[in-house]
C-alpha cells in the first residue's frame, strides 16, 4: 500500500513508523531484526531502509603502492525491503540515491523493486563522497533529485530510458522526497530552498519527510512556508532522539540544525551516555506530544541502529 493511503486510511489518526540502516556486510540480517522486533507491536504501516553510497577504499599492495577501490559499506537495502516486507507483512520504503548511480543502474533498482511488490520508494541525491567538497553526480546519473523523481514518474508511466512499453502490469511508486525544515545545507536560503522542494512535488513526488529538527517551532513554521509556495502532499516529521554527548557537535556541524539551548544545558549535565539516552528519549516524548496534538500524519524516526530509545518513546506515545 502507498504511503499516502495509509495516511487517507487513519483518517487522522497520527501514525508510527521509523528508519533503519542495513548491517555492514558481513553481518547477519537477524540483528536488525532484533532491533525492529520490539517496535513491530506499535503497528508502523512503513519502515524506511536507507542506502549508503559507495566510497573509496585503499589497497595496500605493498612497496608503497595503493590501488583504489570503490566499495559500499552497507549494500542490499532492496533486499533488506523485501526481506522485512515478507517476514512482518509490512512496506518498506527503500532509499534511491542520484549519488553513486546511473540512470540505467535506476531503473534496474526501480524494475526489482516493482518485481518484488513493494510499492514506495523514497527519492534522494545523496550526499558528497568523503573526498569531495561537493555532490558530483556519477557519470550518467542525476544531478538532482528533481530529475530522479522524473524518472520514477516516466517509469510510472510506463515511459523506460530507452523504449516506451505497453502494459497492463506498470509501475506505480508512491514517491517520498526530503524537506528541510531548517533549510538544506547547501541551499542559499529557505525560500529557495522551498522551491526546489516545490520542483520536487510537482515532478512527482507524493509525500515529504523532514531532515530532523529538535525545535517544533520550526517544523510547523516550515510547513507553513511550504503551503504558501504551494506544496499540499503530507509533510512527515522526521524526529531523531539524542543518544550520545557528541551529538551536541556532530548534529550541527553534519546537518547544519540548530539545538534548543534547554536541551544543550541538559545534556552538558549528564555525566554519561546512559544519562544522555535518557534525556533524548524525555525530550522526544515532549517534543512527540505536541506534533501529535497538532495532527501531524506521521510520526517518523531516526533509530540508526539499537531500537530500545525509540520503544521506550513509542510506548509513551502509541
Amino acid at each position: 500500500m502507498k504511503i499516502t493511503e495509509h495516511i487517507k486510511k487513519a483518517n487522522g489518526k497520527t501514525l508510527f513508523s521509523f528508519e533503519i540502516i542495513p548491517p555492514k556486510k558481513g553481518n547477519s540480517i537477524h540483528e536488525l531484526y532484533s532491533n525492529i522486533d520490539p517496535l513491530m507491536e506499535y503497528k508502523p504501516p512503513f519502515i524506511d531502509v536507507t542506502t549508503s553510497r559507495e566510497q573509496y577504499v585503499y589497497i595496500d599492495k605493498g612497496e608503497g603502492l595503493l590501488d583504489r577501490r570503490i566499495t559500499r559499506m552497507r549494500p542490499g537495502t532492496v533486499g533488506i525491503c523485501a526481506a522485512i516486507k515478507h517476514k512482518y507483512d509490512v512496506d518498506t520504503v527503500p532509499h534511491v540515491l542520484c549519488g553513486g548511480f546511473s540512470k540505467e543502474e535506476t531503473e534496474y533498482l526501480l524494475i526489482d523493486c516493482h518485481y518484488l511488490g513493494i510499492d514506495n520508494v523514497m527519492a534522494l541525491r545523496g550526499d558528497a563522497m568523503s573526498h569531495q567538497k561537493y555532490f558530483e553526480p556519477s557519470k550518467g546519473g542525476h544531478k538532482f533529485a528533481t530529475q530522479l523523481v522524473g524518472q520514477i514518474q516516466n517509469l510510472n508511466c510506463g515511459k523506460y530510458l530507452h523504449d516506451v512499453v505497453e502494459a497492463d502490469n506498470k509501475a506505480d511508486f508512491c514517491i517520498g522526497v526530503a524537506g528541510y525544515p531548517e533549510k538544506h545545507i547547501e541551499a542559499p536560503s529557505l525560500q529557495s530552498d522551498l522551491k526546489r522542494l516545490k520542483e520536487k512535488v510537482d515532478a512527482g513526488a507524493d509525500y515529504v519527510v523532514t531532515q530532523m529538527f529538535f525545535d517544533n517551532k520550526k517544523y510547523f513554521d516550515f510547513v507553513e512556508a511550504a503551503k504558501k509556495e504551494g506544496i499540499n502532499v503530507p509533510i512527515i516529521p522526521g524526529i531523531k532522539p539524542i543518544a550520545v554527548k557528541k551529538h551536541l557537535q556532530l548534529l550541527p556541524q553534519v546537518f547544519k540544525i540548530d539545538l534548543p539551548q534547554d536541551l544543550i544545558n541538559a545534556i552538558e549535565n549528564c555525566s554519561n551516555n546512559k544519562n544522555v539516552r535518557q534525556v533524548g528519549v524525555e525530550w522526544t516524548i515532549h517534543q512527540s506530544k505536541e506534533l501529535l496534538d497538532a495532527g501531524v500524519p506521521v510520526l517518523h524516526y531516526y533509530s540508526m541502529g539499537k531500537s530500545d530509545n525509540i520503544e521506550a518513546i513509542a510506548s509513551a506515545l502509541f
